[in-house]
Formats: structure tokens, C-alpha cells, sequence
């Protein structure tokens, strides 16, 4: 195996005129595959506690495995489902580019994962959040329909975007469903943290609101921290009518 990919991150060298990147599966490591696994493996188990329905259906469809997954190879079971790609970014993107991404059904995914160290901790997005936490709803065509949606709402933002942002934080980042079997995770900030997924779901000390869009664009967030709001979807189909998102 070659060696690690800590030296890429944060490298913007080679990359591409929309700030994407190739992912050179050949160069993760023993390591980086070791930590992959547990990840894995963990994450996993609590998914099929605390996550939905749909979630779960997701993982499935895409063939979640032992090792890092080859993007293209994800793109032929991904695409023919709901028309979405992913596509490798070296980080943290700017705004304009993501949205642009999101408008055009391609998911940017961190192509560096993070350290051993770091199982429990990450200051910024690596591969296994944006692959493990994101991708699998991307199989499901009313969150696929609301992702497009969303960047096509960035795309046209302007100085509203941070609304957006806000809304994107407490949807696709921290969001609860209620479903038949009791509140469940959708949110990938929630269903790729260890300690975020048994908070959310089961913590006393949280305030959960039925979700609404202008409350959700007007209720600031910390970054740092484990959140103490979540908002509470009935049906996926409820992102899909908000004409709060539609004035900005």
C-alpha cells in the first residue's frame, strides 16, 4: 500500500477548475484502511439503532464495505438510483462551488480520512463524514430531489446564503425524524459522531422542534460543541414545501 494520506490534506495544488480532485485510491494506507474499518464498524452498529429507515436502505444500496470505497465504483450503483455522482474535493470548498455542485447532482466527498486520533474528534470533514454520514440518503429520491433543490437555492442566494447555511445545518447536518419506530437520525453530523447519534436521540437535556424552515434559517448554531437544538421532521417531503427557502 502506498503512504498515508495525511500530506494531501488540505492540498488544493491539483485541483481542478471546480475545485475537485482525483482520489488515488492506491495511495491509502494499512492505517488509513484500519481506521476506515473502525469507523466502520462502530458507526455502523449505532446506525442501525438510532438511524431511519431510509438510512439504513442506503447503506445498503451503495454496498458500504471494510475499505474506503472507490468513487467511481459508488457512481455506477449511485448514479442510475437518483441521478447523483460523487466527486473528490481535497476540503473545505467555497460556498459558490458547493452549491454549484449540489445544483448539478454531485456531492463533494473529502478524498483525505482522518487519523486514529482523530476517531473522536475532527475539526473539518474528512472522507468517512462526508462518505458515511452523507452519501447513503443520496439514494433516497425525495432527500436527493431536496439536495438539488437546495444548491439550486444557493447557486441564486446572494447575501442571504447564510440562511441557507443555517437551514443545511439543522436539515442535512442535525437532522431527527419521527417515524414508526420512534425518533430515528437522518443528519450526517449526528449519524458520523459516536457521541452526537446517543445525544440526539436519547439525551433529556435537548429541545427538539417540529421542523420549519424560516425557525430553522433564523436559529443560530454552534460548531464546536454537541447541539442542544434539533429540528424534527414528520416525512421527508415536508423539506420539499417550504416556502420560507423559496423567498431567498
Amino acid at each position: 500500500m502506498g503512504a498515508p494520506l495525511e500530506n494531501l490534506r488540505g492540498d488544493y495544488a491539483g485541483m481542478a477548475s471546480d475545485w475537485t480532485v482525483p482520489q488515488h485510491c492506491d495511495l491509502y494506507s494499512d492505517e488509513d484502511q484500519a481506521v476506515w474499518r473502525l469507523l466502520v464498524q462502530r458507526q455502523h452498529a449505532l446506525a442501525e439503532r438510532y438511524a431511519c429507515d431510509e438510512f439504513l436502505a442506503g447503506l445498503e444500496a451503495i454496498e458500504l464495505g471494510n475499505t474506503i470505497p472507490d468513487f467511481a465504483a459508488v457512481n455506477t450503483r449511485l448514479e442510475p438510483l437518483t441521478g447523483w455522482r460523487i466527486v473528490g474535493v481535497p476540503g473545505l470548498i467555497p460556498d459558490a462551488a458547493f452549491y454549484d455542485h449540489l445544483a448539478h447532482r454531485r456531492f463533494p466527498v473529502t478524498v483525505w480520512i482522518r487519523t486514529r486520533e482523530e476517531i473522536d474528534y475532527l475539526v473539518e470533514p474528512d472522507l468517512f463524514h462526508d462518505f458515511f454520514g452523507h452519501v447513503p440518503l443520496l439514494t433516497n429520491p425525495v432527500f436527493a430531489d431536496y439536495m438539488q433543490e437546495y444548491g439550486r437555492r444557493g447557486v441564486e442566494a446572494g447575501p442571504d446564503v447564510h440562511l441557507l447555511a443555517r437551514l443545511y445545518w439543522f436539515t442535512v447536518e442535525f437532522g431527527l425524524i419521527r417515524t414508526e419506530k420512534g425518533l430515528k437520525a437522518y443528519g450526517a453530523g449526528i449519524l458520523s459522531s459516536a457521541a452526537e447519534v446517543k445525544h440526539a436521540i436519547e439525551s433529556d437535556g435537548v429541545e427538539r422542534v417540529p421542523f420549519d424552515a424560516t425557525t430553522a434559517m433564523n436559529r443560530p448554531y454552534e460548531i464546536n460543541r454537541l447541539q442542544n437544538t434539533y429540528f424534527v421532521l414528520d416525512d421527508f417531503r415536508q423539506l420539499m414545501d417550504r416556502p420560507a427557502m423559496a423567498k431567498h
